[in-house]
């Protein structure tokens, strides 16, 4: 029996068409992946099913009835439920709180026997009495699954629900989804991680800039046959990764420290080397240390006074970095690059176009009061041609344009500034599949030349593919320092969730 079946949903924003004629269905007790780039209008979709938007054009069906979602009580009313990636939860309340807001068909007492119940039906672990202010990620998320499972979901949507949790996390929520599927629930999970939608789904649905491409059974599925569903072209799916044995230091970070907005350590008495000519990942689960790490190093961030020190190391001399702002690290002749997490906040300015925020790198070179724009009109349009940037022109204001492309201006202006350390948070973050692995390659490129590079990244597959070492951080600590080569994702995951004990900061550099 169909559980959801959509006819011919259409749904436009504006001249911009989220999704155009879209039809699929999902069965009782199935388990569905919902597959697609960004932008394919995956997220737009499922919030039309759970009561967020209202199509423009066509029909929805629930157990083979048609009917009206006009609001998420409308869903939840028809046993439809979304767990979104940026969770809906009070912090100040607990755990059993946050599951009962709102409903009143039972006392605390039987609502509370009613969570445990699910609990362990599902196989959830989850301390009701915890204040959602106190929990980490895992915690939240599981939450979120349980408070929509009690409020009656028999048809439970996850967007990303895999994206910032460690293997270890993901092994718990899929055997939660199993259990689930076994009660005879139906799961939409929303997600961009190949193998894991051939390892947890029944089903996958494939969009593409708004369309319905094909549905398949996940056991005759691959790789490559999704990705290339995904793309409309085959993609070359290989990230290269030279051995590089001349290499030099390039940083030395001692004993750094740095407090975030709210006054709490966010990297707490960090220790690494960074050497040309490699790629050193960073590994964590979110709001690990990674975006002050990298600030810090930059002069955007303040480290504590004391003991923290960072050495920049060329063939001409070494310069200590901490203290100084960050004009005062450029006035040095240091060559850093950096790709903030915020690329329209801290990266670009979004009135500016193309050419204008290249020509940010390059202002100060110029000589006399005038501003010369061949040059930085040449990058700024190698850069879209080299990584396909979609722009009307190069003036074009680039806060009008898409978050993977803006990424992309961003990536590629910091790369045509010829750094000798490049610092990138999040660099393939809202891109398609192959603008990322063009990334990737421009990385490798980078290396190849003797740049030093760090990686923050969220997919361990890709650091473990494309870094030659990876620091993992947790709660702001180093937590070790692994051969990319000889570890896997299960050691990764362990170090992101569980800080050793005794030595916690050891830096062992294979």
């Amino acid at each position: 029996m169909k559980a959801i079946e959509l006819k011919h949903i259409s749904k436009s924003f504006g001249s911009i068409v989220a999704n155009d004629d879209i039809s699929f269905s999902v069965e009782k007790g199935e388990v569905l992946a919902l597959l697609g780039e960004n932008g394919s209008g995956k997220t737009t979709l499922m919030n039309i099913l759970s009561g967020i938007y209202y199509p423009d054009a066509g029909e929805i069906f629930v157990d083979e009835k048609p009917v009206r979602i006009r609001s998420p009580k409308d869903a939840f009313d028809l046993k439809i439920g979304m767990v979104h990636q940026h969770f809906k939860l009070i912090n100040d309340f607990t755990a059993m709180e946050n599951i009962v807001l709102g409903t009143t068909a039972e006392t605390m007492e039987e609502a509370r026997r009613s969570v445990q119940a699910i609990c362990e039906k599902y196989g959830f672990e989850l301390d009701l009495d915890r204040r959602v202010a106190d929990m980490n990620v895992s915690e939240k998320q599981t939450l979120e699954i349980v408070k929509t499972i009690y409020r009656g979901a028999e048809i439970l949507i996850l967007d990303e629900p895999t994206s910032v949790l460690t293997p270890q996390e993901i092994r718990k929520l899929f055997a939660v989804i199993r259990n689930m599927k076994a009660d005879h629930k139906s799961v939409i999970i929303i997600t961009h991680k190949l193998n894991e939608v051939l390892e947890i789904s029944d089903k996958v649905t494939i969009l593409r800039k708004g369309k319905y491409i094909a549905t398949l059974n996940t056991a005759e599925a691959d790789v490559q046959k999704l990705t290339e569903l995904m793309v409309g072209e085959k993609v070359q799916l290989d990230i290269c990764r030279d051995a590089i044995e001349d290499k030099a230091l390039r940083l030395q970070v001692r004993h750094l420290s740095v407090k975030n907005s709210e006054g709490h350590l966010a990297v707490d008495d960090a220790s690494f080397d960074l050497y040309s000519s490699e790629i050193l990942g960073i590994a964590g689960i979110s709001n690990c240390g990674q975006k002050e790490l990298l600030e810090a190093i930059m002069g955007l961030q303040k480290a504590e006074k004391g003991s923290s020190v960072i050495y920049y190391s060329t063939a001409h001399g070494t310069h200590e970095l901490v203290g100084l702002s960050t004009k005062e690290i450029i006035s040095y002749g240091l060559h850093l690059a950096f790709v903030p997490e915020d690329r329209l906040g801290m990266g670009l300015i979004g009135n500016f176009g193309m050419t204008d925020n290249v020509m940010l790198k390059r202002y100060k070179k110029g000589n006399g009061p005038f501003l010369h724009r061949n040059k930085p009109r040449q990058q700024a349009e190698m850069i879209r041609e080299n990584l396909s940037v979609v722009t009307p022109d190069l003036e074009y204001p680039v806060r009008r344009l898409s978050g993977g492309n803006v990424q992309k201006v961003l990536v590629g202006r910091e790369i045509t500034a010829k750094p000798t350390v490049l610092m990138t948070a999040y660099a393939v973050r809202g891109l398609d599949i192959n603008t990322s692995y063009a990334i990737y390659d421009l990385l490798n490129e980078q290396k190849k030349k003797g740049v030093a590079v760090i990686f923050v990244g969220e997919d361990l597959d890709v650091l473990l593919a494309l870094c030659d070492r990876v620091m993992v951080l947790c709660s702001g600590r180093i937590n070790g320092i692994l051969d990319a080569r000889k570890t896997n994702k299960e050691e990764m995951g362990l170090l992101m969730s569980h800080l050793k004990e005794g030595d916690e900061n050891a830096h062992h550099q294979e």
